[in-house]
């Protein structure tokens, strides 16, 4: 189909892999274009079926419990951006010579000629965070905006809707990126690189090469972490538009073409005249909510993106003001007892949870889940110095008490069986047993919650009611 726009969907016939979040809607948007869609599901359960029964009635022909084989006749393959790129259904597509796109790319060729230019964010922690920021301060510059992609708006919505948009703030993730080769964003970000979903990418360069995606095309600034170098490396790598500069962010103080911190102050040396001399002041690091180190480079990845797309410093400050974190992310539930108690468990991976206690001084650390292949050595090791305790519970805590063990074997650590309801309570009533005031029990679990909660949002949850529990009987 090349890589222009497709303005003839008219009996084209397209195969959609996956039902779920994105694939129905791709399915839809397909058949009301006039394509001859069929969906093709591994799954065949009362849900998909209920799924199948709506597509059905629109006129798309569903085809549950197998996913592998490619339907006779199909011109491109749309696919859940979930799917790992070895399946044989798209080992089938390559062999035909048929083109196969992720939703993200669909959206992009289905944009009009004045579309909405896309301001994208990539990372493998901050994502979500970053683009809420972005979204915000693109909004008190008067600017009409949403944030879409793997939150909020979906992008065929934004892209198909009768909202008109000045420009979106777009989070994608490292499978998005892997399925939507001809994405060109305005300017785009990559916030850090730390190892993850490696059983999907195959290895962690090819996870990088997903994620530096985000810089191919881009016109007007690619946004790197200059304290990874590798997300610069990317920006090396990107073959981007004449005049497309390297913008870097620094909780230091910023160099030329770099935004940073000053004495407490977010500044800007990229986008200013004479930014060997000037620096712009953009906002207070108290305007940054919460103002954990990691949160205050979100903000300033941020204030990038949202700079090179020329708003003004004052609705950058605003912006920040203006904005509040989703729940389970750095979320202060209560002081009980001169101890703060604090959820992050949003934190589902090695990297976040190291963000999260680098941002507090002395710490009960309340950790424990599904590792998914993570190591906890280097993670343990830099935190050492700011555990007063640990409080490990799940399916994988053998692995992080193991740590504990060699990197910090002067610190206590309760060891919780318990997978029952009661579990959290009891995980919460031994660190209260552990902190002194001063202290922060965190709840940073640096695993995924699948093993005893449905997701990180019940996990969190749990850590509040059972937080509540303790003040009302202090």
């Amino acid at each position: 189909m090349g890589s222009g726009q497709v303005t003839d969907w008219q009996g084209k016939n397209v195969t959609v892999a996956g039902l779920g979040v994105s694939g129905i809607p791709a399915a839809k948007v397909l058949r009301g274009l006039g394509a001859v869609v069929t969906v093709v599901n591994d799954g065949d359960d009362d849900r998909a079926r209920a799924q199948a029964a709506e597509l059905e009635a629109l006129g798309v022909t569903v085809r549950l419990g197998d996913g592998a084989t490619l339907p006779d006749g199909t011109e491109l393959v749309v696919t859940a951006p979930g799917w790992k790129p070895d399946k044989p259904l798209f080992e089938a597509a390559r062999a035909a010579g048929v083109e196969i796109w992720g939703d993200v790319e669909l959206a992009w060729r289905l944009r009009g000629p004045d579309a909405a230019p896309w301001l994208a964010v990539t990372g493998t922690n901050g994502k979500t965070t970053t683009v809420q920021m972005l979204a915000a301060i693109l909004r008190a510059a008067g600017l009409r905006t949403a944030a879409v992609g793997n939150i909020g708006v979906s992008l065929l919505d934004a892209v198909l809707g009768d909202e008109q948009y000045d420009v979106l703030a777009v989070e994608l993730s490292s499978y998005q990126l892997h399925w939507a080769p001809s994405l060109r964003a305005h300017s785009a970000a990559v916030l850090n690189l730390a190892p993850d979903h490696l059983d999907w990418h195959g290895s962690m360069e090819a996870y990088a090469a997903d994620k530096g995606r985000v810089y191919e095309g881009n016109r007007v600034a690619c946004v790197y972490n200059a304290a990874d170098k590798a997300t610069e490396d990317l920006v090396r790598e990107a073959d981007v538009e004449e005049g497309c500069r390297a913008i870097g962010f620094t909780l230091g103080t910023p160099a030329p073409s770099q935004l940073g911190v000053v004495e407490g102050i977010l500044v800007d040396r990229a986008f200013v005249e004479d930014r060997h001399k000037n620096a712009q002041e953009l906002a207070e690091v108290s305007d940054v909510h919460p103002p954990a180190p990691h949160n205050i480079a979100n903000a300033l990845a941020a204030a990038a993106l949202a700079r090179a797309f020329g708003v003004p410093p004052r609705a950058v400050r605003d912006g920040l003001r203006a904005f509040t974190p989703d729940a389970h992310r750095i979320a202060h539930v209560a002081d009980v007892d001169g101890v703060a108690y604090v959820d992050d468990s949003k934190a589902t991976n090695t990297h976040a949870a190291e963000a999260s206690l680098a941002a507090y001084e002395s710490i009960v650390w309340i950790a424990g889940g599904l590792a998914k292949g993570s190591e906890f050595e280097e993670l343990v090791a830099k935190s050492a110095p700011r555990l007063r305790g640990a409080v490990l519970m799940g399916a994988d805590r053998a692995l992080i008490r193991e740590a504990l063990a060699r990197h910090a074997p002067e610190v206590p650590v309760v060891d919780l069986e318990r997978t029952d309801t009661g579990a959290m309570l009891a995980a919460v009533q031994e660190a209260r047993r552990l902190a002194q005031p001063g202290d922060t029990v965190l709840l940073a679990p640096a695993c995924a919650s699948m093993d005893m909660f449905a997701n990180y949002n019940q996990r969190g949850d749990a850590f509040a009611a059972a937080v509540r529990e303790l003040g009302a009987g202090a």
